[in-house]
């Protein structure tokens, strides 16, 4: 695999020049053939990172958008379920690049819901300053390289289970429940 295409983006990704160029000529010439055309002022060629659906993606990996690791950063603390619900929705968007989210974010998690009174304890203020912390900065989370090497670490107990996901010792991505 060399792409993706999302709605109308297309992302064509190389480990080499000569790669790069073989898979360029593959997606243009499909184009072609399917009478399909890319406006040139909307391309860019020969990127080492760029922006896409608030990631970074470059040879070191995938990251979260600078921008979004600041507004994490400088969130203020909830004072409602709305606010929970609002923090929770970006940092849930993020959620493979923090070991354990659901369980940190279990009890922000429970004042979102409705017959619960919203009551900011310790552990929501410890929870809320934790999920902050594992995202700034957040890891660089590696791409997958070729189809050997993967390992899947997990953990599992009556309150949550995790997994990991590596290849050749280095984090693709984490998971939670």
């Amino acid at each position: 695999m060399f792409g993706i295409v999302f709605i109308d983006d297309n992302l064509i990704f190389s480990w080499s020049e000569d790669e790069h160029v073989e898979h360029l000529r593959i997606v243009l010439q499909i184009l072609e053939d399917w009478e399909l055309y890319a406006k040139c002022s909307k391309c860019e060629f020969w990127l080492r990172f760029f922006a896409f659906l608030c990631h970074i993606i470059s040879s070191e990996g995938i990251q979260v958008y600078p921008k979004n690791t600041n507004m994490v950063k400088n969130w203020p603390r909830p004072l409602s379920a709305s606010d929970i619900q609002s923090f929770l929705g970006l940092t849930g968007y993020y959620r493979k690049f923090v070991e354990g989210f659901s369980y940190v974010a279990s009890p922000l998690m429970t004042l979102t819901q409705k017959k619960v009174k919203f009551l900011w304890s310790e552990a929501c203020e410890k929870n809320f300053q934790e999920l902050k912390n594992k995202l700034t900065p957040a890891p660089i989370l590696t791409l997958i390289e070729g189809s050997d090497g993967f390992v899947v670490y997990c953990d599992a107990s009556q309150i949550g289970l995790g997994f990991v996901l590596m290849q050749h010792g280095k984090i693709i991505s984490y998971a939670s429940r």
